[in-house]
C-alpha cells in the first residue's frame, strides 16, 4: 500500500507495485518451501507432510493424538490427512487405531521408526532453513519477516472468524 493510497478494505484493487509485491512474495516462499523441501526429502526420505505430522505427534502427549484433532493442528482437510496417514502407516512411521471413547474416532501414535526417522530429519532440516532463510536476512529483516508473518496471520484468523 503506498502512502497516496489509503487502506479500503474490499473496494480498491491492488496497485501495480502491490502487485509486485505480492508476486515477489509468493514466488520467492515458493522458491524457498519448494527448496526447503527437497532438502528434507534427499536428506531423510520424509516429505514435508510427513515432517509436520511427526512433529505434531513428537509434540503430542504420549506421542498420539485423534485424527481430527491432528487434521485441525496441521492444517489440513481430514481427507487428505487420512490419506495421507494410509503411506505413512505402510513405510511404519506411524500407526492407527480404533479410539477407545470414540468407535467413530481414530487416534495417530508415533511409532519407534517414525520417531527415529523424526529424529535423524531434524538437524538437517533445521540447517536447510539457517542456509536458506535465516542466513539471508539481517537480523533486522528476521524481525520484520515475523512480524509481518504475524500480521498477516492475526489478518487472516480474524477474516476467517467472521
Amino acid at each position: 500500500m503506498t502512502k497516496d493510497t489509503p487502506r479500503q478494505a474490499g473496494r480498491q484493487l491492488p496497485t501495480a507495485e502491490e502487485l509486485r509485491i505480492w508476486r515477489d512474495f509468493i514466488e520467492t516462499t515458493d522458491v524457498l518451501r519448494s527448496r526447503i523441501a527437497s532438502r528434507l526429502q534427499s536428506e531423510s526420505a520424509l516429505s514435508p507432510g510427513d515432517y509436520a505430522v511427526l512433529l505434531a505427534l513428537t509434540e503430542a502427549p504420549e506421542q498420539q493424538m485423534r485424527s481430527s484433532e491432528l487434521a485441525a493442528h496441521i492444517g489440513w482437510e481430514r481427507s487428505r490427512l487420512s490419506h495421507h496417514l494410509g503411506r505413512m502407516e505402510r513405510r511404519g512411521l506411524i500407526r492407527r487405531q480404533e479410539c477407545a471413547t470414540d468407535p467413530r474416532g481414530a487416534e495417530v501414535h508415533l511409532t519407534a521408526a517414525g520417531a527415529e526417522a523424526f529424529r535423524g530429519s531434524t538437524v538437517p532440516h533445521l540447517r536447510a532453513i539457517r542456509e536458506l532463510f535465516v542466513d539471508a536476512l539481517t537480523p533486522d529483516q528476521l524481525v520484520a519477516a515475523g512480524e509481518i508473518a504475524a500480521a498477516l496471520r492475526a489478518h487472516l484468523d480474524t477474516r476467517q472468524a467472521k
